[in-house]
């Protein structure tokens, strides 16, 4: 382990020296982020089975609904949200553009029936607009999505396309899925790096908390949390997130290594753990349809993900992996459930 330890501390400093000649700035950095979630990661295909999220952080912006860096249309939308949300300044400000989807089923695919004590099918389609305002350690996010709960959002298809591609049985029962309604959620999300420290060889750690409320027909909840992270050259960033609202936090700040176009390949190294807690308010994925008779289950009021991960960054590029554990989340749940956790950031 000492051999090992040695190895990287020498890697990273030989590095830092050859081709600083050639470095380059990057001035007004876009980044893009791409998250991938699936329980197969865990061995199992159920529950929340799959999600998928893409997403665009424009560079720091002098203004929110006049700046040249992000399209007119985009601009003109800041404006009146920025106007309605009342968001404060920040050092640094960003628009967050995002686009997703996520995948629920029952345990067992086989029955075309309802399974009334196993969680309904559902799909959830949906376009983000958000907010960053952003200091080298607080991290503030706004975020509004739009979107579709029901076939229109297309989950049984793209299931359907990830089982052909993989050649696995499909699931039987998603005439069962909840019906047909339009979504919209408010995220509000605060994160603050509580400390950094240097440690011997080189090492690095940090501790990022978070804090935030969502409110909408998909879900409204209070969630808290925090990510630990250790390892070499430690990206100005906010963390590791998975795929939820407001979650985007891999861009980077000031100093981050990944504005610095350079010779050199590896760029940090680290692992995490992280926590988050949600107290829940409604969540259609279990609760059922808004304002329509549909299947549902008796949600727990208290969830749990517990998630473990490296990440290592190769010039421009960030990739994270992360083993995520969450509590159940009915009652009629038998037990918890695992998923990884994948992403993998561009900056440019």
């Amino acid at each position: 382990m000492a051999t090992a330890l040695f190895a990287c501390h020498t890697a990273f400093g030989q590095e830092a020296v050859a081709g600083d000649f050639h470095d380059a700035t990057i001035s007004r950095p876009w980044t893009t982020s791409l998250y991938m979630e699936n329980d197969l990661f865990g061995e199992t295909d159920r529950n929340y089975t799959n999600g998928i999220r893409l997403s665009w952080v424009s560079p720091n912006l002098s203004s929110y609904r006049d700046d040249p860096a992000v399209p007119q249309i985009i601009n003109s939308v800041n404006d009146r949200l920025d106007r309605w949300l009342g968001f404060r300044k920040g050092l640094s400000r960003n628009v967050v553009v995002s686009f997703g989807q996520l995948i629920y089923t029952p345990v067992d695919k086989e029955p075309r029936k309802l399974l009334e004590d196993q969680r309904p099918y559902a799909g959830y389609l949906y376009l983000g607009l958000g907010f960053h305002a952003r200091t080298n350690d607080r991290l503030d996010s706004v975020e509004v999505n739009f979107g579709v709960v029901g076939p229109a959002a297309l989950g049984e298809q793209t299931q359907d396309a990830i089982h052909d591609l993989r050649n696995i049985d499909k699931f039987n029962g998603w005439d069962n899925q909840l019906r047909n309604e339009p979504a919209l959620q408010l995220v509000y999300e605060n994160k603050l790096r509580l400390f950094r420290h240097g440690l011997p060889m080189g090492l690095e750690q940090d501790f990022i908390s978070h804090a935030g409320i969502a409110l909408g027909n998909v879900g409204s909840y209070l969630n808290a949390g925090g990510e630990y992270r250790i390892g070499w050259q430690l990206p100005e960033d906010f963390g590791t997130s998975a795929v939820r609202p407001a979650g985007d936090n891999s861009a980077p700040g000031a100093g981050d290594r990944r504005l610095i176009r350079s010779e050199r390949w590896l760029q940090g190294l680290h692992a995490f753990i992280s926590v988050d807690g949600r107290l829940v308010g409604n969540d259609i994925f279990l609760d059922g349809n808004t304002w329509r008779d549909s299947h549902s289950v008796d949600k727990e009021w208290a969830v749990a993900d517990i998630s473990a991960g490296f990440s290592f960054l190769v010039r421009q590029w960030k990739f994270s992996y992360a083993h995520v554990i969450r509590t159940r989340e009915f009652t009629e749940q038998p037990d918890h459930h695992v998923y990884g956790s994948l992403s993998i950031s561009y900056t440019w």
